[in-house]
């Protein structure tokens, strides 16, 4: 079973109204999240370890979870309010205004993490959780207790407007990827945690020197490649799609990778280390088709595994 960890809100999404003006309609969504809802829909086995308000939007997130089969046992309720994220689109990309002080999910102690039963075989790290403290350092803690005899994946998913003590976070992010098997970035964020002149290809190299066996990064139109600890690169193209937002397609891409890698039996640190181009090619291309289903359609909605053709 694969543990997403991390943040879990509402998404408020601008919606036409008969009076003429936008108003906003709750939409589950959180990046961790959209990839456990993701997994679970794929068909593979998945819990999630986040912080849940009582609240109705909480009830929401909760229903969505078990919705899509994703076991709910390990997230930690308090009658503290939801994360909302107000989401502005243009032309079909999202920008987010987020609301955050004091809620379920950001409040976590590492205190509050609980013990992992066996069957969690990997560990899945993201999103804004790894940025908003004190939840960062519970999350960061419980891949400092749990992470060395699981298969770590973590895209971090930079949004620099999160980031309250830099020096902190890239200590903290650095810890994290050096216990991490596979690190997702896009180029956007590779470049933040490595600025310079240097290629894709020579930051992927230095993510992997850290302790990666695999790197993966995503460039928007451009497709993603995915650099392997021997120096091997592969590349897989975008699928083409009519797209309708990005609501969630970085999410869903991630759930499609790890998806294919469990399926292949390759989920383990050992299997990972060996990965050979044909197989990272394999979970790359996955991922590509399950992203490609999430932004033919409005927001974070990940297909089920009977709709991949």
């Amino acid at each position: 079973m694969i543990l997403c960890c991390g943040e879990a809100l509402v998404d408020m999404i601008p919606t036409p109204t008969q009076a003429g003006p936008d108003g906003f309609v709750p939409h589950s969504g959180g990046a961790v999240f959209n990839t456990a809802i993701a997994l679970g829909r794929l068909g593979i086995g998945v819990s999630m370890l986040t912080g849940l308000s009582t609240d109705m939007f909480g009830q929401q997130l909760q229903a969505g979870l078990e919705a899509s089969k994703v076991d709910a046992s390990l997230i930690v309720h308090s009658d503290r309010p939801t994360t909302l994220a107000f989401v502005q689109l243009t032309n079909g990309h999202a920008t987010y205004s987020f609301y955050d002080e004091n809620s379920a999910g950001r409040m976590l102690q590492p205190a509050d993490m609980p013990g992992l039963p066996e069957n969690i075989k990997t560990l899945y790290f993201g999103g804004i959780s790894l940025a908003c403290e004190p939840g960062a350092d519970a999350y960061a803690a419980v891949l400092q207790r749990h992470g060395d005899n699981r298969a770590v994946m973590i895209d971090p998913n930079i949004r620099p407007g999160f980031i309250k003590d830099e020096a902190r976070y890239r200590a903290r992010l650095d810890g994290m990827l050096a216990k991490s098997d596979i690190v997702k970035v896009s180029d956007e964020d590779l470049d933040w945690i490595l600025p310079g002149s240097a290629s894709l290809a020579d930051k992927a190299a230095q993510v992997l020197a850290k302790g990666a066996s695999l790197v993966i990064v995503t460039k928007g139109g451009d497709g993603a490649s995915g650099f392997l600890a021997d120096g091997i690169e592969v590349t897989v193209p975008v699928n083409k799609v009519e797209v309708v937002d990005t609501v969630g397609a970085g999410d869903t891409f991630n759930a499609g990778v790890l998806a294919k890698l469990s399926e292949l039996d390759l989920l383990s640190k050992p299997a990972l280390r060996d990965l050979s181009a044909e197989q990272a090619k394999a979970a790359l291309a996955h991922g590509a088709k399950v992203a490609a289903v999430t932004v033919s359609r409005a927001g974070a909605n990940p297909p089920w595994a009977d709709e991949l053709t």
